[in-house]
């Protein structure tokens, strides 16, 4: 009798089991970002919600394997960098339309698709790196072609995604034939051939090879918090970091951001996973993290960055800059950009 009375509650507890599996809510997360950035915000959402996030970390290529995928894919939440990769998701008719209360108080119009294929969840700046020494308090990014200029500039490739989001937006503040007179300019100002990485800027203006360059913010971060190494660190404190606007625009940025997919099987859960991306938590933790600045207004800058000054993001849409890199890209190309 005990033995049948054991196997009946061992019985009752195994369906118990399997109900609460389920009923146990997950999700499935493609990125491109690294795990030590993305592994917190998992970890906190979890506790927050209950909700699981099976993650698949790829390099490369998230486009194409979704495609691939079909609408037996299992990916519910896309996230990338750069607006170009958001924008590319949403051409290829990988991504679903939300609509969220939450998210459009929370993240500002110009930084969210506006039929809410996309959110961006942290934003970068293009920013200028100096020498320390320089008596240089503020720049606007078309002295760059500037003659005063000639011969000490540094900056990575024309074509790297960060550059030609650079240059889309110019186009949209200039036009085309003026995008190119700068173009040409900014070249005729290289002190070296185009190329490397945004923090090999700041070792060349220690250096002494350029005394200006353009980069990306969170680099500074990175730099000066001896993320990078002591050697970085050194980097980071050679130069000077100015926010430098568009004539009549604001500074250029680039986003992070995060798209539910198309055939999202868990389509609730993912819209969660992006509501919490943007709230104040989880935006200190980006903040915190990786030295980007938070889309959420009410959520704090890290101190390295705050340091730079107030950012004043140019207000144009992004969706309009990613629209334009085809002939950013073009343009770049024609004046011979990186040869």
């Amino acid at each position: 009798m005990r033995t049948r009375l054991n196997s009946l509650i061992g019985a009752l507890f195994l369906a118990q089991l399997g109900a609460v599996a389920a009923h146990a809510e997950e999700l499935n997360l493609y990125t491109t970002r690294e795990p030590k950035l993305v592994e917190p915000l998992l970890a906190s959402f979890t506790e927050k919600t209950g909700i699981t996030v099976n993650t698949i970390f790829l390099k490369d290529g998230m486009p194409e394997r979704v495609a691939q995928e079909g609408d037996a894919s299992p990916a519910d939440v896309l996230m990338t960098v750069d607006i170009g990769n958001l924008a590319d998701l949403v051409d290829r008719g990988l991504t679903q339309p939300v609509t969220s209360p939450v998210l459009e108080a929370t993240i500002p119009a110009n930084l969210r698709d506006k039929d809410g294929n996309w959110f961006a969840l942290s934003q970068r700046a293009r920013v200028l790196y100096a020498d320390k020494n320089l008596d240089l308090t503020s720049f606007k990014y078309e002295d760059l072609a500037k003659p005063e200029w000639k011969g000490k500039v540094c900056i990575r490739s024309g074509q790297h995604p960060y550059n030609v989001a650079l240059t889309a937006s110019y186009i949209l503040h200039h036009g085309e034939a003026d995008t190119k007179t700068w173009l040409e300019g900014v070249k005729a100002n290289l002190a070296r051939k185009p190329g490397g990485g945004d923090r090999d800027v700041a070792r060349d203006i220690m250096g002494g090879i350029c005394q200006i360059g353009i980069a990306n913010s969170y680099y500074v971060g990175l730099m000066r918090s001896g993320a990078g190494g002591p050697e970085q660190e050194e980097w980071g404190k050679a130069i000077k970091v100015i926010l430098p606007t568009f004539e009549n625009g604001g500074t250029q940025v680039n986003i992070s951001g995060a798209a539910v997919a198309k055939h999202a099987p868990n389509r609730d859960a993912a819209v969660k996973f992006i509501e919490y991306l943007a709230s104040d938590e989880a935006q200190k933790i980006y903040a915190e993290a990786n030295y980007e600045y938070p889309v959420n207004a009410k959520a704090p800058v890290s101190p390295l960055i705050a340091e730079l000054g107030t950012l004043t993001p140019d207000t144009l849409d992004l969706t309009a800059v990613a629209g334009q890199r085809k002939l950013a890209s073009e343009l770049t190309e024609a004046v011979g950009f990186d040869n």
